[in-house]
Formats: structure tokens, C-alpha cells, sequence
């Protein structure tokens, strides 16, 4: 089986980094999981050792075949099923029935960012999400050097982000250029309200509309409807700050404020 370019299969050889997936999943028994692009099954293999229900996600019709084999005994037992579809043109609400899940997967980097943002703003989000992703993009969600971004304010506002484990690029064959690291999202179970999900994502996004310009300079120029000089007055928010400098919580305080005006 030869890994597609064009899938951006990259096939994990590492036994250390799928326990480490594994361990990060913290799967009871009968938990249903969703693993996007199983590959040749390595770690399709220890997640149903876990006793998990597996739901494999698998675009290559060749590898489907293949799982079809390897795992014969598992699918005629239930435990696993194989999948042929796109994951980012399938209806999360028709993966699991409103049933609880998770999502444990090694997937492509070209992806990542869909596959984040499909599954953390869908009603029916999983309970966790542990992923294999660029490690740069793992750093970023984690705002690790204490710089926020787009993506790590946007992950949390959904849940916890926490970075488990770093996975060189030797782990892969076809080895990438460069190395992995496995992320753990904790997403919250509270109802999410629409209004101040869409303005939070909105002032994050505007806020970060010209790298080099202040916060407050960009929500002048991105969102004219409202007075940003009144909210950072109000909230004590030094309006020479950049938006890589607050947290969700003041973002957050800026939303409700708003909201509540």
C-alpha cells in the first residue's frame, strides 16, 4: 500500500506515539470513537483493544479494502465499522445518533484546521478530541509562548487545549518535513449560546485582521457599528494591547459586554 500525496497519507510507525494517543483518549469500554483516515490501521488496531466502538472515516478505497481484511473479525463482531466518505462532507449528526463520542485520529495536515473547526462548532461535538497534527499548529493551540492567536482563542472558547506529546517526523512513512505532536482538546458540555459564539469568534477574528496594526486599531477599522473606545475605557483594556495579549476570558468580558448593551 503506497501512501497518496494527494491524501496526505503519511502512515504512523511509531508504537510510543500511539500509546500516547491511546492513553491521551482515556477510552471506557463501549465508547464509541471516530478515527478520520485509519490508514493501514495502527491505530485503528489499539483502539479496539481499548473495547471501544470504532467508527473509521477512510477516503482511499484502496485502504478500505485493506481494513475490510485486516480487521474482518472486528467488523463481523461490531466493534468496528469502515467508512468510504470525505469526513469534512458528512453531517456530524449523522455519525453517532446523539450518542456521546469522541475523536481519536491521526489526520492529514491539509485538514487540520477544517476538521477543528467542523467538530468544535457542530451541536453534536464530541467529548474530547485527540489529534496528531503539525506540532507548530499544536504550539500555536496552545498558545505555548504566550502569544495568543486565531486558532488557540478560537479552540478554547470550546474547550481546553493541552499538548501531550511531540512525534518526530521519523515516526511517519512517508516521513513529512516536519515533526508532529499529538493534541488533546477537552471540549465543554454547557450549551453554547449562538449569539455570543458568533460575536466572540467575529471580535477575535477582526482583532487579528493586520498583524502589525493594535487591537483596537483593527476593530476600528473591521466593526465600525460599535464604540471600542467606550468598551476598552470600561474594561480597563490598555488600548495600545495586541490581541495575541488577552486571553479568552477578556475576549470573552468584551463579547458580554456588548451583548448586554
Amino acid at each position: 500500500m503506497k501512501p497518496k500525496k494527494s491524501l496526505g497519507q503519511n502512515f504512523l510507525t511509531n508504537q510510543k506515539a500511539v500509546l500516547e494517543i491511546i492513553n491521551a483518549g482515556e477510552i471506557k469500554k463501549g465508547e464509541n470513537i471516530l478515527e478520520i483516515g485509519p490508514g493501514k490501521g495502527a491505530l485503528t488496531e489499539k483502539l479496539l483493544e481499548t473495547g471501544g466502538k470504532v467508527l473509521a472515516i477512510e477516503k482511499d478505497r484502496e485502504l478500505i479494502w485493506f481494513l475490510n481484511e485486516k480487521f474482518a473479525k472486528e467488523i463481523e463482531k461490531g466493534d468496528l465499522i469502515v467508512k468510504e466518505g470525505d469526513i469534512l462532507e458528512i453531517d456530524p449528526k449523522n455519525l453517532f445518533k446523539n450518542q456521546e463520542y469522541k475523536i481519536i485520529a491521526n489526520i492529514p495536515y491539509y485538514i487540520t484546521g477544517a476538521i477543528i473547526e467542523k467538530f468544535l462548532s457542530t451541536d453534536t461535538k464530541p467529548l474530547k478530541m485527540v489529534l496528531l497534527i503539525q506540532k507548530e499548529v499544536a504550539e500555536r493551540m496552545v498558545a505555548r509562548d504566550k502569544k495568543e492567536s486565531i486558532l488557540s482563542l478560537a479552540t478554547k472558547f470550546y474547550g481546553i487545549p493541552k499538548l501531550v506529546y511531540r512525534v518526530s517526523a521519523g515516526s511517519f512513512f512517508p516521513k513529512p518535513k516536519v515533526d508532529s505532536a499529538v493534541i488533546s482538546i477537552n471540549i465543554n458540555n454547557t450549551k453554547v449560546d449562538k449569539k455570543e459564539e458568533e460575536l466572540y469568534l467575529n471580535i477575535v477574528k477582526k482583532s487579528f485582521a493586520h498583524k502589525r496594526k493594535m487591537m483596537l486599531g483593527n476593530l476600528k477599522n473591521e466593526i465600525k457599528t460599535v464604540n471600542w473606545e467606550n468598551i476598552f475605557e470600561k474594561l480597563k483594556i490598555n488600548p495600545k494591547i495586541r490581541g495575541e495579549d488577552l486571553t479568552k476570558e477578556d475576549f470573552l468580558k468584551i463579547t458580554k459586554e456588548i451583548l448586554n448593551k
